[in-house]
Parts: structure tokens; C-alpha cells; sequence
């Protein structure tokens, strides 16, 4: 299914994962809706919501630029409702804007604390509720959260519990709306198996060694074009790896998205232990929610 003239949504879409996902619409033709919080140049941070336009409209597609923070509720339904007017509604919405500090309880400060549960969570649920009514009279309407697996083991969660939360909020959302718009809207949840090239990773992660160690940004565009092509009133539910994703679509070759070619991959937070890989996949796509049971 062709993404031409698909209306889209995304937070946080300024640079990066957001950014490569809209990208990747633009080539075939999307119309998209920029909503993230920098508007002029940072110091350490690429990109404004200015510059995304630029390089959407350059990649074929239509870009409106929205200055938005996620944690204002009045602010994101009015972002929400510009975009729909502009396009005429909304199909599809991907919630990728996140806050992230890897500290252990006693260094995490309240702000930080109410930072990360503010975009993580509950700005996922402010967006999402905003968008539902637009998104309930599209043709085959997809929502796409960037968040992992419930898996529950104590190594994801020991050391940064407070980050776990926030971004575990966003997955069991998703959890509950597969359920309750189940045939209506598809809500499904996109992780990467391995670190990616983001200004998260470069600034607090590990800096340029750890960027040279993970893959492009483009593996997870490739993956959400592969998910908004699918049907939604039955793709739903699903805790989805990217590469797992792209193998079952014939995908055999993932050194393209490597930072460096050859060079050793750090794996993701958050990516269940025994996943396998995508040679020995035998199909699976990742986690079904009901149950979080593998499933093909």
C-alpha cells in the first residue's frame, strides 16, 4: 500500500528516529505534520521543526512544521486538530517524542522524574486522545509508538527504574488501545534489536564509539513503512523488532544500516533475551499482546 497522500502525525519529528520515519513517508509522496519543541538551532542538538519540513519537502512529500510540547494538553490537541484541517484528517499517528536519564533512584531528580513520565507517557496519551477522533474516519487508520516489548525481566528495569516506567507507559497504553479499538485502529509498538545513531545516543549514551556501534535511523523508517502498509483493522497488538520485521519482508541484508559496516552492534535496552535473530526468525515479527505470546 502506497503511503501517497497519507496524512501523518508525528512528535518529536525534529531530528532522528522521527525524523528518518518522515523522511521515508516523503518519498512516496505523504503529507506530515512536524510537532516537536525546537524551532531554532541548539547547540547540541540538530535540527528544528524548520529544517525537518525542509528535508521532507526535498524528499517528495508535504510538511507542516508545528512548534508543540507534548506535556501542554492544550497545545498538542491544537497541534492535533491544525494538522487535520490542513490535511483534511489524519491517518496515521506515530508517537516517537521521549525523554530519557539512565539514573538510579537516588540520583533522579523529581523534575527529571516528572520530565520523562510527562512526554513518555502521558504525553503519548494526550496525542493519541487527540488524534482519535480524526483518526476513527480514516480508511485504514495506524497508530505506531516507539516503545519496547513488555518484557518484565529485572535487568530492564534495575538501575534506571524511573526511565523503565516512562517508557513501559507508552507499551502497556498500547497494550489497552489494541484492545479497546480493536477492528477500528491498529496500535502497534516499533523497538530496535540494536543502539541507534540519535542524538540520545551520542550525547548520553557513550558519544561517538557507542554511534559507531549502532545502525541508522533508517531501519526503523523502513520498519513503520512496512507496518502503515498493513491492514488495520487486523495487524494490531503487536510489539514489533525492526529487523525481525524486515526479514519477514524479505529483508537479508542488514549491513546497510550499519553506522559502520562490520563493525560489532550494542544492542538495545529493553530487547527480550531470547529473541532471535532474524536468520532464525522463521517468520516471527515479534510480540503479539495478548498474551505477549511470539508470533509470526
Amino acid at each position: 500500500m502506497s503511503l501517497k497522500g497519507k496524512r501523518i502525525f508525528i512528535t518529536g519529528g525534529s531530528r532522528g528516529i522521527g525524523l528518518a520515519i518522515a523522511r521515508r513517508a516523503a518519498a512516496e509522496g505523504a503529507r506530515i505534520a512536524i510537532a516537536a519543541k525546537t524551532d531554532r538551532p541548539h547547540p547540541k542538538l540538530e535540527g528544528t521543526i524548520h529544517s525537518a519540513a525542509e528535508e521532507i519537502r526535498a524528499a517528495g512529500g508535504e510538511a507542516l512544521p508545528i512548534l508543540c510540547d507534548i506535556r501542554d494538553e492544550a497545545a498538542t490537541k491544537a497541534a492535533v486538530d491544525e494538522a487535520a484541517a490542513a490535511f483534511g484528517g489524519l491517518d496515521i499517528l506515530v508517537n516517537n517524542a521521549s525523554a530519557i536519564s539512565l539514573t538510579p533512584t537516588l540520583a533522579t531528580e523529581p523534575k527529571r522524574f516528572d520530565l520523562m513520565l510527562g512526554v513518555n507517557a502521558r504525553g503519548t496519551f494526550m496525542t493519541t486522545q487527540a488524534a482519535l477522533p480524526h483518526l476513527l474516519k480514516a480508511e485504514n487508520p495506524h497508530v505506531l509508538t516507539l516503545s519496547p516489548p513488555l518484557d518484565l525481566d529485572v535487568s530492564w528495569f534495575r538501575n534506571h527504574a524511573a526511565y523503565s516506567l516512562a517508557k513501559y507507559g507508552m507499551s502497556l497504553l498500547t497494550l489497552g488501545w489494541a484492545g479497546e479499538y480493536q477492528g477500528k485502529v491498529a496500535f502497534n509498538c516499533l523497538w530496535p534489536r540494536t543502539t541507534i545513531d540519535t542524538a540520545a545516543v551520542r550525547n548520553l549514551l557513550g558519544g561517538l564509539e557507542m554511534a559507531n556501534q549502532s545502525r541508522k535511523p533508517e531501519i526503523l523508517a523502513d520498519a513503520a513503512a512496512v507496518v502503515f502498509g498493513k491492514p488495520a483493522r487486523s495487524f494490531t497488538g503487536w510489539f514489533l523488532l525492526d529487523d525481525l520485521l524486515l526479514a519477514a519482508e524479505g529483508v537479508t541484508d542488514f549491513e546497510p544500516y550499519a553506522v559502520t559496516p562490520g563493525a560489532p552492534l550494542a544492542p538495545d535496552f529493553f530487547v527480550p533475551h531470547d529473541a532471535p535473530s532474524p536468520e532464525a526468525a522463521q517468520g516471527m515479527i515479534g510480540w503479539r499482546a495478548q498474551g505477549l505470546k511470539p508470533g509470526v
